[in-house]
């Protein structure tokens, strides 16, 4: 075993990634990142939907959640492109398709600003919200402090995360380009 292995504590294995054809020639680290945030991902969409279906409702996809969520913050209406500019989806269809299930489930109520429409939660949808956070609260939050979460490390992580979306939307920028 290498010095440089004994001294990250790994085997001869090599790093933990989802396609080692990725982290070859120097972009190993960028490759366990990235195998890290896809299960941080799909955990975390599992997590908001089962979370979901404990306050009551468990029809909601992942996505759906993020935008009550988000129409809920700082209980001001808010436009379709702002909820997409917030949550960084691109797809404003898919965003207007979840908005429209959740008018239907009266979690959200849209009203028209000139050529806008506005989107806020309804007393059913800001209620669903504080119960969702209640459970987050017993089932998540906790936990996590029981084990010691530190808090600043968490924030110092959103943060490194904040800035590579960054690179990975640049990224996309030139592949597109291409």
């Amino acid at each position: 075993m290498s010095a440089d292995k004994k001294k990250r504590g790994k085997s001869s294995i090599g790093p933990i990634v989802s396609s080692a054809h990725l982290a070859a020639e120097g972009a190993s680290e960028l490759s366990e990142f990235e195998f890290g945030l896809t299960l941080a991902n799909n955990a975390f969409h599992r997590w908001i939907v089962r979370c979901m279906a404990a306050a009551g409702y468990p029809d909601l996809g992942a996505l759906e959640v993020l935008i009550l969520h988000t129409v809920n913050h700082r209980d001001r209406a808010k436009k379709l492109a702002d909820i997409c500019l917030v949550l960084n989806v691109e797809d404003t269809h898919v965003v207007n398709y979840a908005l429209k299930k959740l008018v239907k489930l009266r979690l959200v109520d849209s009203t028209k600003s000139g050529k806008e429409n506005l989107f806020a939660t309804t007393d059913t949808g800001a209620e669903t919200c504080e119960r969702y956070r209640e459970i987050r609260d017993q089932c998540l939050v906790e936990t996590f402090t029981s084990f010691g979460g530190n808090a600043k490390q968490v924030s110092e992580l959103a943060a490194l995360m904040r800035m590579l979306s960054g690179l990975y939307d640049q990224a996309a920028r030139a592949a597109t380009s291409l």
